[in-house]
């Protein structure tokens, strides 16, 4: 039985959705364009096309997966709706479409969560990725770059949901924008807080801080320890900060922070998690 047949499910088009957000009027979107087809068939559960179109992913069968995904979110399923967005944001078994990808995610964000509900790490994950279009632009759309609108969606996935990610991404921003003491000790905040949260790239980026400002073995064993940790598409970045930081290292400093990078229990304990509380206090 066709997917489409047992959830009473029609087919439409990329989703085209609204461009307001908790009270944001994002610039430059035109408003025209595909809409959201608002079907209500009246046989079918949500819920039961969402555990389907999982199932199909996890099986290879995308085609399949989508029709169900769209269904549910056709029908209120934020999470559906986030997993449709991603999977337009990557090409993932469907012809890649930034721009459809932010709308997508755009109405996960007006559909709203509250704070530890099971849907908030979709929103939490909208917003940074909404952001992160926001900063970049999508060329040839209109949606033109915009960093203020960009931190301020980062700001509010860091504090309304505590996302990791979001905080990461905000601590990065900041350093960008305002390389000074100031701007230091506030990426340094954001960035403490993603680290306890198990954040290698932030740990890397708070790394760099504590190197720079003079405490040289946390610093490098920081970056040390984020590089071992990293995941394949953030290598060369952390590597790259790394490798400076070693290099300007003494060699009885180098063996120190290597020592402390093993994970005795001082530097960021190790869990299983990755997760750990940041040290505090001056000196190395």
């Amino acid at each position: 039985m066709r997917i489409s047949e047992a959830f009473g499910l029609r087919r439409f088009s990329p989703v085209r959705l609204g461009l307001r957000h908790l009270g944001i009027i994002l610039p430059g979107v035109c408003v025209a364009g595909a809409a959201l087809a608002q079907s209500q068939p009246e046989l079918g559960d949500p819920w039961a096309a969402f555990k389907f179109g999982y199932n199909a992913y996890q099986q290879g069968n995308k085609a399949e997966a989508v029709e169900a995904y769209r269904y549910a979110a056709e029908n209120g399923l934020p999470g559906a709706r986030w997993k449709l967005a991603q999977m337009y944001a990557s090409g993932d078994g469907v012809p890649r479409d930034d721009l459809a990808a932010f709308r997508m995610f755009e109405d996960v964000i007006r559909t709203g969560a509250e704070p530890g509900s099971q849907d908030e790490s979709y929103v939490a994950d909208a917003y940074v990725s909404l952001a992160r279009y926001l900063r970049d632009g999508i060329p040839g759309t209109e949606i033109a770059p915009n960093a203020p609108l960009a931190r301020d969606l980062y700001m509010r996935a860091a504090t309304f949901y505590g996302s990791p990610e979001a905080q990461f991404e905000l601590g990065r921003m900041i350093l960008s924008e305002e390389p000074t003491p100031n701007g230091f000790m506030q990426a340094a905040r954001w960035l403490q807080l993603a680290v306890k949260k198990g954040h290698f790239g932030a740990q890397a980026l708070l790394g760099k801080i504590y190197f720079e400002s003079g405490r040289t073995v946390r610093g490098l064993a920081m970056l040390t320890d984020a590089l071992k940790r990293a995941d394949q598409a953030n290598r060369a970045w952390i590597l790259s900060l790394q490798e400076k930081a070693f290099a300007l290292t003494s060699e009885a400093d180098r063996r120190t922070a290597m020592a402390l990078a093993e994970g005795d229990g001082t530097f960021v304990p190790d869990n299983g998690q990755g997760q750990g509380a940041l040290p505090v206090g001056s000196g190395n």
